[in-house]
């Protein structure tokens, strides 16, 4: 049996046909392009939509309870980004800057806590996000043999936080701190002028021990200091600086070992202790021989 285009309706009914597919999936393309002009003339799809700063910061404090660091700092700072001028978003940024330290991404947390300090000084978290700055730095700092630069903007931080916010809670703990750093950086300095003292280059000693007796005067380091000070300035024939090295410390210290040592190098000289005005130590200590 032979079927022929009569069969079909004749050549007009294969023309109709045709312009029929034509028209159905010109039909399909222009539904198609209707459901995606949604997000072409602004619509938000569901998928898209940006959660309220509530919302946001609920669920950053979601994380930080399950101890996810990293995740809830991401968190915190998403309401910043998207809610700037959400009541969360002030405190957002210094909890970002909580939960990078928690997370020990101290860079990040100094960077966060120093930008709520530039954005909202004097505002009630600004003594947390100065702790956390000097935090971030504190837990950093190494053995007294190390390189310092942490310790140093620690004590910074923290010198920072008890000059401004003597009331803060945070301020006992900063003080505390600050006194075992400066007891460290004069260790420190200590470690590097013993070895230049040990090769005799006694000029970069002093520099060293110089600083323990400007800067840290009230570490415990301050005694073998002027000591060694004594010992230098009298290798170098530098008498009255050494004279007055011995005479604080016997002033402040009579029974250091220390002062010890000095008077009896003092002795070899055929000089002993005496306070000199016109020394840098005189300047730096009170006339009484106690700190200035």
């Amino acid at each position: 049996m032979r079927v022929t285009s009569t069969d079909l309706g004749g050549p007009q009914a294969g023309f109709s046909l045709s312009r029929s597919l034509v028209t159905c999936a010109g039909l399909l393309i222009a539904a198609t392009l209707v459901s995606g002009c949604g997000s072409w003339f602004g619509k938000k799809q569901d998928v898209g939509e940006v959660a309220s700063p509530d919302v946001i910061y609920g669920r950053a404090d979601a994380m930080l309870d399950k101890q996810s660091y990293e995740s809830a700092a991401k968190q915190y700072e998403e309401v910043d980004i998207n809610h700037p001028y959400s009541q969360e978003a002030r405190r957002a940024i210094v909890m970002a800057a909580y939960a990078y330290y928690k997370a020990g991404k101290f860079d990040d947390a100094v960077s966060s806590a120093d930008r709520y300090l530039t954005l909202h000084p004097g505002t009630p978290e600004s003594d947390l996000a100065q702790n956390i700055i000097g935090m971030s730095y504190y837990v950093q700092v190494l053995d007294p043999k190390r390189d310092q630069t942490n310790a140093r903007k620690a004590l910074q931080a923290y010198q920072t936080l008890v000059q401004r916010y003597p009331e803060s809670r945070y301020a006992a703990e900063a003080q505390n701190r600050a006194r075992i750093l400066r007891d460290l950086l004069a260790a420190s300095e200590m470690q590097v002028g013993r070895f230049y003292l040990r090769h005799n280059n006694f000029l970069a000693a002093i520099n060293r021990f110089r600083v323990v007796v400007s800067d840290y005067q009230t570490t415990a380091q301050v005694e073998e200091a002027l000591g060694r000070l004594t010992e230098s300035y009298l290798a170098l024939g530098i008498i009255p600086e050494a004279q007055t090295a011995a005479a604080v410390l016997g002033y402040n210290y009579p029974d250091s070992k220390w002062y010890k040592n000095s008077y009896a190098l003092l002795q070899k000289y055929g000089t002993r202790p005496q306070m000199n005005e016109g020394s840098w130590i005189t300047k730096t200590w009170k006339g009484d021989g106690k700190p200035a």
